[in-house]
């Protein structure tokens, strides 16, 4: 038997454990881009992005236990709270701020709508902690197509919403490239940012590919 889609058990210990099985999918995938990640910020940051993250990755396994015993929304949101308080710069702060408001937003039996609702509800959150939005050259490029895109497509096939919110991230992040910062440190570097990817929109694309990736595989 495969792995369960998020969406498929009414046993709320059972959405918990496969949400915290997508968690190892993104700690894993996040550990493994750390140099990636760390050049590109090198280009027009401090260098660090790819290393947060993969120390908000080392905390969250640490957690692993603990999360265990919540219920699915109250895992994902203490998940949140955790990478905020271990992890520095901005990144841990708006992808901390994402999995709480995310958490906030989960019923205990999600459906394809609640989860195209918590994750508006996260990428609106990351947007208000960094007071930027969509067109600034950060993650949210690839996180509000994304989360408008599933939004749209809630209610169609799981593989055709799942394609669509990849598209849109994937879309998102290419325009990205062509954008002169205007958050971040990326933003003293001004017209230098220009032709440059964002680290902060690369790592979010290769969580929303790897979110599409988990699901589409373990559809039930």
């Amino acid at each position: 038997m495969g792995r369960m889609s998020l969406a498929q058990s009414h046993n709320p210990a059972e959405n918990t454990g496969a949400a915290l099985e997508l968690l190892d999918v993104l700690c894993t995938l996040l550990l493994g881009a750390e140099d990636e990640l760390n050049g590109l910020d090198r280009a027009i940051g401090d260098g660090d992005h790819g290393g947060n993250l993969a120390r908000a990755s080392r905390s969250l396994s640490e957690l692993r236990p603990e999360l265990a015993e919540l219920s699915m929304g109250e895992a994902v949101t203490r998940a949140g709270r955790a990478v905020v308080m271990s992890v520095g710069g901005a990144s841990g702060p708006l992808y901390g701020t994402l999995l709480m408001e995310m958490g906030k937003a989960l019923p205990d039996e999600p459906g394809p709508g609640d989860w195209a609702a918590a994750f508006a509800a996260g990428v609106d959150g990351v947007a208000r902690r960094g007071r930027s939005a969509e067109g600034d050259k950060t993650m949210l490029d690839v996180l509000a197509p994304a989360s408008r895109a599933l939004s749209e497509e809630a209610s169609a096939d799981l593989h055709e919403a799942l394609a669509a919110m990849r598209a849109a991230a994937e879309d998102g992040f290419e325009t990205s490239r062509g954008l002169r910062a205007k958050r971040g440190r990326a933003a003293y570097v001004g017209e230098r940012s220009v032709g440059h990817d964002d680290p902060g929109a690369r790592s979010a694309l290769l969580c929303v590919g790897a979110v599409a990736d988990f699901l589409g595989e373990n559809k039930g």
